[in-house]
Formats: C-alpha cells, structure tokens, sequence
C-alpha cells in the first residue's frame, strides 16, 4: 500500500518564491545531509542566502561531501544542539533574518524559543501550521491546517488558524478560498464536539464577513468529492470543491498528511505563520524536495 512514487516540489510555489529573491534564512542546527541539502536545492534556486547555525565542523563536512562550497555564506558555530534555537530567535529579532528553517532539531525546541516575548516574535494574531499539499509538479494545491502547532484549538484559536489560513491561500493566488471546517460527520451533533464548532466557526466567518467560502461541519469525502456530496445530497459552495481542510484536532491533521505523504508520494510543504516571520518545521523524516517546498511555502509567506 505504501507509495513508491518520486516527491516532487510544486511548480507554484517555486514560481511564486522566485518573486523574492535571496532572502535572509536562519538554518537552526544545521550539518546534517537532509537539510544541508535542501538548503543548497533553495540556495540554487536563488529564494534563501543562509546562516547556517550549528556545529561548524560538521556543517563544513555535509557540505563537503555535497560538493558545495559554502565560503561565502555566514556559520555561527554552536555545537550544542538545544543553543541553537536561541540563536536564530535572537537574529529574527534583531531582524538580519526573514525566515527561521528547522534543520536536525525538535520542533518543541524550537518553537519553545520562538514564542519566548524576548524575541519579539508574535504579532496579534496566533501562530498556526499550514500544510501545502501536491501530488505532481502541477497540482492545484489542497491546504491542511493545523496539523503539528496547536493540538486541541478551542473557537477562538480555530479562527486565528482561519484567518492565517485565508492569508496564506491569498498568497499563493486563490482570491476566494473554499474552506471545510472538518468533523467526522456534516451533521451537527453534540455527541461529536468538533461538528459543533464547525457549526459555530462557520457563523462566525459570516458574522465577520471573511473572504472565503467558509462551511461545517463537512466530513472527509464529502469536503473534497462533489460524488460524495451529491450522493449525500449536500449543496453548498465548498462541499466537493474543498481548497483547505481545517483539522478539528492535531491527530487528525498530522495523519491526513502523512497518509497522503506515505499513500499517495504528496508533497508536504509545511510552514508556521501569524507571526512576524514564517519557520520551516518539517519532519527529520522528510525528503529533500518536501523541504524546498516548505521553504519555498515560507518565502512566499512573507510580508
């Protein structure tokens, strides 16, 4: 059942970074091969100049064996993995950053720094993980949110998540999002909690006149198949026809994508926004071409 499919990196998102070019990114600890890589891919790509952050000894091996020379780019030497983090909230802060790119370190590390006041980091609004989903090069993307920052949102948190989410989309060119806020089923029951709120976050998109199409509780199929929504007989302006998917809990996120991921050979861009600059988190696991993606996901997040 597992995918032996090639993951490729969308050409939208390249396309669209490609709009800023060279942009100042913190690679936190870096000098392990799946990082250094997609680093040098983006590098290539001409969409980051990085400061490598890590142990420099190391950083300079991956590179070597990568053929790369990296002479010209800044390295922070700092061999202790957990110092690392610190290091890059206090650059994006002092603003000789614009994005923050996780390399070969635990996401709570580095988000634990990233939400310290210190840094300075956080606007107004609530940070929030978007997933970029592709199968092929030129796949019209499905977004998937929250999927690995906020684990069990409650309504006001869920509309922070809406809000970053329609700005992403924004972004990337879709003027109007269609937006499934996901539950198990698109009845409203209240011995399912997340179809409630589906209910309750679909009034407030209207009350707040967002600009999306925004409606729940929708279910998987009937949120992405209009066979499905119609055989259900479900007719409004997203069932069937879903840009994002917003998850009701981290679980449910975190395993849509890595079905999609390991089942189907996606591309799983994955970035961190609300705040005042977008951070690549991307699973140790993911192949280097996911990891552009992220990183091109991040350029194009950019104010």
């Amino acid at each position: 059942m597992l995918s032996n499919k090639e993951i490729v990196c969308p050409n939208n998102l390249l396309d669209l970074a490609h709009k800023k070019k060279g942009v100042k990114a913190g690679i936190v600890n870096a000098g392990k091969p799946l990082p250094m890589l997609s680093v040098q891919d983006a590098v290539n790509e001409n969409l980051i100049d990085p400061i490598f952050i890590g142990d420099k000894k190391e950083i300079l091996k991956c590179a070597e064996t990568l053929k790369w020379d990296i002479s010209k780019y800044e390295i922070i030497d700092e061999p202790e993995e957990n110092k690392t983090a610190a290091i890059a909230a206090r650059l994006a802060s002092e603003e000789k950053i614009k994005i923050i790119v996780k390399g070969h370190i635990h996401t709570d590390i580095l988000m634990k720094e990233v939400l310290k006041r210190e840094y300075n980091l956080l606007g107004k609004k609530r940070l929030s993980h978007i997933w970029h989903m592709t199968i092929d090069k030129e796949d019209k993307p499905l977004i998937i949110t929250d999927g690995a920052l906020n684990v069990l949102p409650n309504i006001k948190t869920k509309m922070h998540i809406l809000k970053n989410v329609i700005d992403f989309s924004n972004r990337i060119g879709i003027v109007k999002p269609k937006v499934a806020i996901l539950s198990a089923t698109e009845e409203v029951l209240e011995s399912i909690p997340s179809s409630v709120e589906a209910k309750e976050l679909t009034k407030l998109a209207k009350k707040e006149n967002l600009n999306a199409c925004v409606f729940g509780p929708l279910a998987f199929d009937n949120s992405i198949s209009r066979k499905s929504a119609a055989i259900k007989g479900i007719k409004n302006e997203v069932a069937g026809m879903a840009d994002i998917l917003l998850v009701p809990s981290v679980e449910t996120g975190n395993s849509l994508v890595k079905m999609l991921i390991y089942f189907c050979g996606a591309c799983a861009a994955g970035v961190v926004v609300g705040g005042k600059i977008p951070v690549v988190i991307t699973s140790r696991s993911d192949e280097a071409p996911a990891r552009l993606a992220s990183i091109a996901a991040a350029v194009v997040a950019l104010d």
